[in-house]
């Protein structure tokens, strides 16, 4: 069932190209996601995202780990009683939190959303949705108004938090990822998805932003945390390993005709 309200472009090709085309409609109803939602003290900010994913009709589940958090995150969950709720302490960064949601999913899809996301709507989870569960695409991935300006030209955002995927595909490696960094996993994800050569929609977002750490905590400590953040990416890859990922990656954004894109759309 598609929801209406600003209904998010599903982009078959970068920016550069063709204008994006409508999304197909849902041809595989059966196939079960569950929603994965780490946080960490966004108690101010993670009602919007609670409210896009509350009953959701594309989700079987939603998860949400609540990462250590020391504000009134765990007292605002409690008003949801649908969300599934996985709580621990100390704080163990995003990555540990992503492996202990995606170990508890129970869905044959994964969706893993940031907690701190604003303008998100039903309609986002939907278009999110849409081009894995109507078989066009393996995975999708999301292309937020607030992404780097970089990553809009080349149309993909290799850090988005936003994506689908297959279940078993990163469940597999939920052991190796309590490992990593605490901000390694979106970069350790693309090398799953790229060993298994899994076909991407880029999906944009141009209403949805996430809320930088430097408006959160202050500029200082936010800078002090995005560089972390860029740190720790870079002891999963190193800095010409994120260029080749970059690039694998492109290769992999799936690309069709506006015509057979439109008769698909369109065709009863």
């Amino acid at each position: 069932m598609l929801i209406d309200s600003h209904k998010p472009k599903v982009q078959f090709a970068p920016p550069w190209g063709a204008r994006p085309v409508p999304a197909p409609r849902r041809v595989n109803p059966n196939a079960s996601i569950s929603c994965v939602v780490c946080a960490y003290n966004e108690a101010d900010r993670i009602r919007n995202i609670l409210e896009a994913v509350d009953g959701h009709p594309a989700l079987c589940e939603v998860i949400v780990v609540n990462d250590g958090s020391t504000d009134a995150t765990e007292a605002l969950l409690a008003a949801y009683p649908s969300i599934r709720v996985i709580s621990y302490s100390p704080n163990r960064g995003k990555t540990y939190a992503l492996s202990r949601g995606i170990a508890a999913a129970k869905g044959d899809y994964l969706m893993l959303l940031d907690a701190d996301l604003a303008g998100v709507t039903a309609a986002d989870v939907q278009a999110l949705a849409d081009p894995v569960m109507t078989g066009w695409a393996d995975a999708s991935i999301s292309l937020r108004s607030n992404s780097l300006a970089l990553y809009r030209l080349i149309g993909l955002d290799f850090v988005s938090g936003e994506r689908v995927l297959p279940a078993p595909l990163i469940r597999e490696a939920v052991a190796t990822m309590e490992q990593l960094p605490r901000w390694g996993g979106e970069a350790f994800i693309n090398n799953l998805v790229i060993r298994e050569q899994l076909s991407i929609a880029v999906v944009d977002w141009p209403k949805v932003f996430n809320i930088r750490k430097y408006a959160k905590q202050g500029l200082w400590r936010g800078m002090l945390s995005e560089f972390t953040m860029i740190g720790d990416a870079f002891r999963v890859l190193s800095p010409i390993g994120v260029v080749r990922q970059n690039l694998a990656l492109l290769r992999l954004v799936k690309r069709r005709r506006r015509a057979e894109a439109f008769e698909l759309a369109t065709s009863d």
